[in-house]
């Protein structure tokens, strides 16, 4: 069957199209690490040892397996073995506190461990089996050539879990099905991944939606996938001119350090297709810049690890768009609410709601919180709430406004940070800036920022901020700015909110 033809299919599993392209393209390499590539006949055996080992280990259709550690190949190897023997992954952030990887694994089930030497702080407290990645794998396999006992994966069973919060708080598993994923998998036709010289350069880590979104399709399609653990803009650039890349997902921060770079403009980047973002907003003027400079088409995706539902904007396509997140995905049902959960007019701002093929099971073992995450329309369909305001132009172009959560209400006024950085980058002293809503006794709440100076500068933050005052409305001002040496974000370019809230009170 022609690889195209496998991909008509209302489903089908990513698993066996590592088979497929073992078959067809054994010699071409499938992953690819620092220190080693695999190809698709290598992958596809060491599947087949990590399925049996589970297997062997008891692991039934359905149980929970961990990985957390390095983006290598093993790591890779491990997610797509376990999916052949029927198991769920939950993959789990390194950087997350010991306690939060003991929450998470006791609320995953997880009945095995595998993890590396970067994360044996991270995991000292585990009581988990574990396996380790570097070293302890080999004698773990079972022997060369076994194959698994064959599992057949249906749509709605669970296919992995990601952990919205696994550094503060109380971890969320969202539990992603086998129907997500190959919906993913299925959009990615339009993007031209695999073919003799598809090559995918991932540099945001394996446990992250993020990266899984462009990883699995690349896998899917039969393309290499070439995974850089630690994301340097310099040897980024380097990796994606070595290896002819023609693909990535990289967040706007990594957009914005690879633009800036002093080498930028002397790489060869005339391999790229697409390029793609996701997960933090992307500034026009950086979309711009990258579309100038960078060949290839420039492809942003707005949506939720929950799913729901996807804007995509093209925006090689698009370049007078360029400050929207582009128009809902094909068989996508986006709409607005307003704070009653009624449906907004046309042209009225409102929570963004989504309805797709590709939507969260739920959280894992919290109804509650499940049912907080939903709305549904009068019909009865289910959509995922995403927690943004926005609003859609009269061309179906969605422009998003803020984080409902991080929308400050400062003596009745709705004031959206996003406004006031967006000004405050315009200073020529500002490189980077963050607007957070603090405590006020006056006004309830109070717009204050924390801005990173441009290399050079030596303006004082009161010049700064009498400046912006200047540029804004009286409703919007900042009652404060203090310089910070960079802004705190995770390790998919977010920044971190509440951390600035919690630095400004302690203050």
């Amino acid at each position: 069957m022609a690889l195209q033809d496998l991909f008509i299919r209302d489903f089908g599993v990513i698993a066996d199209l590592v088979r497929h392209h073992a078959g067809h393209t054994p010699a071409r390499a499938a992953l690819v690490d620092p220190d080693q590539t695999l190809s698709y006949a290598a992958l596809d055996a060491l599947m087949d040892r990590i399925a049996a080992s589970l297997q062997r280990d008891g692991l039934e259709p359905g149980d929970t397996i961990a990985i957390c550690g390095t983006m290598t190949v093993p790591y890779a190897a491990v997610f797509l073995g376990a999916l052949r023997a029927g198991a769920v992954v939950a993959p789990l952030a390194p950087g997350s506190t010991p306690a939060s990887i003991v929450r998470m694994l006791a609320d995953a089930d997880a009945k095995l461990l595998f993890t590396d030497a970067s994360a044996t702080g991270t995991v000292a407290l585990a009581s988990t089996r574990r396996v380790r990645l570097d070293g302890g794998l080999d004698s773990w396999l079972v022997a060369e050539g076994t194959r698994p006992a064959p599992v057949h994966p249906e749509p709605s069973w669970p296919f992995n879990i990601i952990y919205s919060s696994g550094t503060t708080g109380a971890p969320k598993g969202i539990v992603q099905p086998h129907s997500m994923r190959w919906a993913h998998v299925r959009r990615a036709a339009t993007y031209q991944y695999g073919g003799p010289d598809g090559v995918t350069l991932l540099s945001t880590p394996l446990y992250s939606n993020t990266t899984l979104v462009v990883f699995f399709p690349t896998i899917a399609w039969g393309g290499t996938v070439v995974l850089m653990p630690k994301f340097d803009a310099g040897a980024y650039l380097a990796l994606a001119e070595r290896h002819r890349v023609t693909h990535t997902m990289l967040v706007p921060v990594q957009y914005q350090r690879l633009m800036a770079h002093p080498d930028f403009d002397r790489h060869d980047l005339s391999s790229f297709k697409f390029k793609f973002c996701t997960s933090a907003p992307f500034g026009a003027a950086l979309k711009a810049d990258v579309l100038k400079r960078w060949p290839g088409g420039l492809v942003e995706f707005y949506g939720m690890t929950e799913g729901g539902g996807t804007c995509i904007l093209e925006a090689h396509l698009n370049p007078t768009k360029l400050h929207t997140v582009g128009r809902p995905a094909e068989g996508h049902d986006i709409r607005l609410i307003d704070d009653a959960g009624v449906e907004v007019a046309p042209g009225e701002a409102g929570e963004v709601v989504g309805h797709s093929p590709g939507m969260m099971s739920g959280y894992h073992g919290q109804p509650e919180k499940t049912r907080e995450a939903e709305w549904f329309a009068p019909d009865g369909k289910r959509f995922i709430r995403t927690g943004d305001v926005g609003r859609f132009d009269a061309d179906g172009f969605l422009t998003l406004f803020d984080r409902k959560k991080d929308m400050v209400i400062s003596g009745g006024f709705n004031i959206y940070p996003s406004d006031l950085e967006a000004v405050l980058r315009q200073h020529e002293a500002v490189a980077d800036a963050a607007v957070v809503g603090v405590p006020s006794v006056q006004w309830g709440e109070t717009p204050v920022a924390f801005a990173v100076r441009r290399p050079g500068s030596a303006a004082e933050a009161d010049v700064v901020l009498q400046w912006v005052n200047q540029q804004v409305g009286k409703t919007q001002r900042l009652a404060g700015l203090q310089w910070i040496d960079e802004l705190p974000r995770s390790a998919i370019g977010k920044v971190l909110k509440r951390e600035l809230r919690d630095r400004y009170v302690d203050r």
